[in-house]
């Protein structure tokens, strides 16, 4: 198969590239390559999106498969400019923050989406994220139409994640001492290491799936998941646990940034990481024992250094303050 990845230098797209060419695909990507480089292996095309259907130039040919990654509906629209004739199925990875609600567990593909933004509207803030992939999914299944795969993904895990989120916790239970945790109570946990979501990617890009697909993994009770955590890391400390709205009472995010406790979700999100996968999972997506997946992000968050500056999560005096508060 002959394969473009518009993207293919990070997280996401670093893995797909990686498993096409593991599984010997012709592979091209395209990037600017400012941050890191392609694995080896692919056809790699530097190139700046910004700089318009032009910019696709070199990705030369017919191809059996297109990605994009892009969060940006002027990217989206120029790739499928230059690309769609040319491609023979079309895949975007859109996400489910599309969604106007995210209140109700369980929840299709069939729920109410956000006002998309104005055609070729950049994005100003990720304020605008979800709005903004709703307008590429728009322009894809316009111009690819029935050679499109509309892939919303929720929260993807695994070593080399930058956003810090999950790795946090990985990394704060490996040090042990008093570990400061939220009661969640309404909070569940639905997440999908990116090696399986981009291996279910390839998979339907191979056989031709196409439609809408929300992609995650098994959507569990927050308490649940942390006492899976806990076992997992041979946790031998102690854990405190704070009231969800006494958090929020002291600043602490939820779900990433600085001094946040990342994943968890206050009241309001009950179906953000409760989504139906039904559509994906017949379609061929598979998850990894969480095992695995914890195993894995702990080493690489090892390698990373576990007192580095982080994008998620609390720095120790934020958490001693916090946990001097409760005594």
């Amino acid at each position: 198969m002959r394969t473009a990845i518009l993207g293919g230098t990070a997280f996401l797209s670093a893995e797909l590239a990686r498993q096409s060419v593991d599984a010997g695909h012709e592979t091209h990507v395209l990037a600017r390559g400012s941050t890191a480089s392609p694995p080896q292996g692919v056809h790699w095309h530097r190139a700046d999106r910004e700089d318009g259907p032009d910019a696709l130039a070199a990705l030369e040919g017919e191809y059996d498969a297109v990605v994009d990654v892009t969060r940006q509906p002027h990217h989206a629209a120029w790739a499928l400019e230059a690309l769609a004739d040319r491609a023979a199925h079309w895949t975007l990875v859109s996400s489910c923050s599309v969604y106007a609600r995210h209140d109700v567990p369980g929840a299709d593909e069939s729920g109410q989406l956000l006002e998309p933004l104005a055609p070729l509207q950049p994005v100003a803030s990720m304020e605008e994220y979800g709005q903004a992939k709703v307008r590429c999914e728009l322009e894809v299944l316009e111009k690819a139409g029935e050679r499109a795969h509309v892939s919303r993904p929720g929260l993807l895990v695994g070593p080399g994640d930058p956003s810090d989120r999950f790795g946090y916790w990985p990394a704060r239970l490996s040090c042990g001492g008093r570990v400061l945790l939220p009661r969640g109570e309404t909070s569940r946990v639905q997440y999908l290491d990116v090696r399986d979501y981009a291996a279910f990617l390839l998979k339907a890009a191979e056989a031709g799936a196409t439609g809408i697909m929300n992609a995650a993994g098994t959507s569990r009770p927050w308490a649940a998941e942390v006492t899976e955590w806990l076992r997992l890391s041979g946790f031998d400390g102690e854990t405190v646990t704070a009231e969800d709205s006494w958090l929020a009472e002291q600043g602490v995010e939820p779900w990433a940034g600085p001094d946040s406790l990342p994943v968890w979700l206050p009241a309001g999100y009950e179906g953000f990481m409760a989504r139906s996968t039904a559509a994906a999972e017949t379609a061929g997506l598979c998850q990894r024992p969480l095992s695995e997946t914890w195993a894995d992000t702990l080493e690489w968050e090892q390698a990373q250094g576990l007192d580095r500056e982080r994008k998620a999560g609390l720095n120790s005096g934020t958490e001693e303050r916090l946990l001097a508060h409760l005594g």
